[in-house]
């Protein structure tokens, strides 16, 4: 009698259970869906993609189903139905669909972090948001204005890192870009906490394929907790200026102060997310050039040649500044100079394409996609991901070796479709240019005024964001005259 008892309760559980596992497993699609598995329930495949790779190498995640359904597939990430796209084509056709077919997304965990309603700008408010930044930190600013405080900005901190005997590249690399920015946008002087500030940004991307649980112990729980000290400083930095009258604002070419004028004409400028979108903008502002850096340095370390003949570019420029000045004055770096900055800008390259710090670039689908003989449901999101097409022996020979010379033959037909470092379509970075303004001006100041010597670490992972295993440290030392 009990054993019936007990099999009445069990079978209509087992029942359930298998049908839940089996709708998972084949999702309701009004055609076919791409091939893939969708992994466990709820889990899906995430424990796979956040396997440590020790390679510089597409993540073996992407690398075998690819290789096991082509450059299309589904899968199930952080609890969300995602079809994986490394099909240059679809990926151009994709970004020219944006607001009609998809529209910007973040994993779950991320529009939760970063507050999604208010962050994934479009229409009028995400025009709004790139004048903003190309004005504060497009080009005309860094001809005028920027580029020699860039400078000067860059020397200070090696003068620093000389004193140090040895320094963790990428984090005090993230602290110098966080100080600059934050100066350049909010006005703010970063004290002591900078580095923390920094080391809590760049650390966020821990986050971005957690399952958006917030539990003591878990990578979303951790994230957030990062997150709040930064939001911290930013909310009272933006309520500060909110509440200071006109003639107490500190510049009229801050950022902030762009804002909070623009409070009074546009309805979606609230404190809220004024605050969210600089700190979005602080995590974009280094994460991608700091990690670069760091990567361009390892293999300028591991290639001599490379280094020498990076050097003598940099060396020229200065001899034609001294030719060309009055003697004895010093004259700091000009846009004439950066531009000519040739062999600089295909090291930085060849950088961005190694290092693709980002693991994926994220739509969300608002319409049903036909592609292939293939539907992507409306609801899903589709991950691009920029390994896959900067790895790709049939774009870049031997993609895996560092070899910024490949840049002088390099067409736009080329790069168009299978090089996107700072994004692609409509969204593609604002900040871009000032990123590679950032990169060559660092290296400049370095190879000129300073050596360096490879400490420890170096040891490059995907996790699947670009990392290295053991850190990364250097000693700077200054050049002899």
């Amino acid at each position: 009698m009990m054993v019936r008892s007990v099999w009445l309760f069990v079978f209509p559980l087992l029942v359930t259970s298998i049908r839940w596992i089996y709708r998972w497993r084949n999702p309701k699609c009004k055609g076919t869906l791409p091939p893939g598995s969708m992994g466990l329930p709820l889990l899906g495949e995430t424990l796979s993609l956040l396997v440590t790779a020790k390679s510089i190498d597409i993540h073996p995640f992407f690398k075998e189903r690819m290789s096991r359904y082509g450059p299309l597939f589904k899968t199930s990430l952080a609890g969300r139905s995602i079809v994986i796209s490394a099909d240059p084509d679809f990926n151009s056709f994709l970004f020219q669909q944006e607001g009609k077919l998809v529209e910007v997304w973040y994993m779950d965990s991320f529009a939760k972090l970063l507050r999604q309603d208010t962050t994934a700008a479009s229409g009028y408010v995400h025009k709004y948001l790139r004048h903003l930044v190309l004005n504060h930190f497009g080009v005309e600013t860094l001809k005028h204005r920027l580029l020699p405080q860039l400078e000067r900005a860059i020397n200070q901190r090696l003068q620093e890192w000389v004193k140090q005997p040895e320094v963790q590249l990428k984090d005090q690399t993230a602290a110098m870009i966080f100080e600059f920015t934050a100066k350049h946008m909010l006005s703010y002087e970063p004290e002591k906490s900078s580095d923390t500030i920094a080391l809590n940004l760049s650390n966020f991307l821990e986050g971005l394929m957690a399952f958006p649980i917030r539990v003591p112990g878990t990578a979303f729980y951790r994230c957030k907790k990062r997150q709040q000290k930064v939001i911290q400083v930013i909310s009272k930095l933006v309520e500060e200026r909110m509440n200071s009258g006109e003639g107490e604002r500190i510049s009229k070419t801050d950022f902030l102060d762009q804002i909070v004028e623009d409070m009074r004409t546009e309805s979606f400028l609230t404190k809220e997310f004024a605050t969210h979108v600089l700190f979005g903008i602080f995590l974009a502002s280094f994460e991608t050039v700091s990690s670069t850096i760091a990567l361009a340095i390892k293999y300028l370390s591991d290639h001599p040649s490379l280094l020498q003949q990076l050097t003598e570019e940099h060396e020229q420029i200065l001899n034609k500044k001294r030719r060309d000045c009055n003697p004895g004055l010093e004259d700091g770096l000009e846009w004439e100079d950066y531009k000519s900055m040739h062999f600089t800008n295909n090291v930085i390259n060849e950088s961005l394409r190694l290092a693709n710090v980002a693991p994926g670039i994220l739509r969300r689908v608002i319409k049903d996609i036909h592609v292939n003989g293939y539907i992507i449901p409306q609801g899903w999101a589709i991950m691009v991901v920029p390994a896959a097409l900067q790895l790709n022996p049939e774009a870049f020979e031997d993609p895996l070796t560092f070899n910024p010379s490949r840049w002088r033959n390099i067409g736009s037909n080329a790069t168009a479709k299978n090089f996107m470092a700072f994004g692609g379509g409509n969204r593609t970075c604002a900040g871009a240019e000032f990123s590679k303004v950032l990169m060559a001006i660092f290296l400049h100041v370095l190879v000129t005024k300073y050596r360096w010597k490879k400490m420890k670490g170096g040891d490059v992972v995907r996790a699947p964001t670009l990392g290295f295993a053991n850190g990364f440290t250097i000693s700077v030392l200054e050049k002899e005259p």
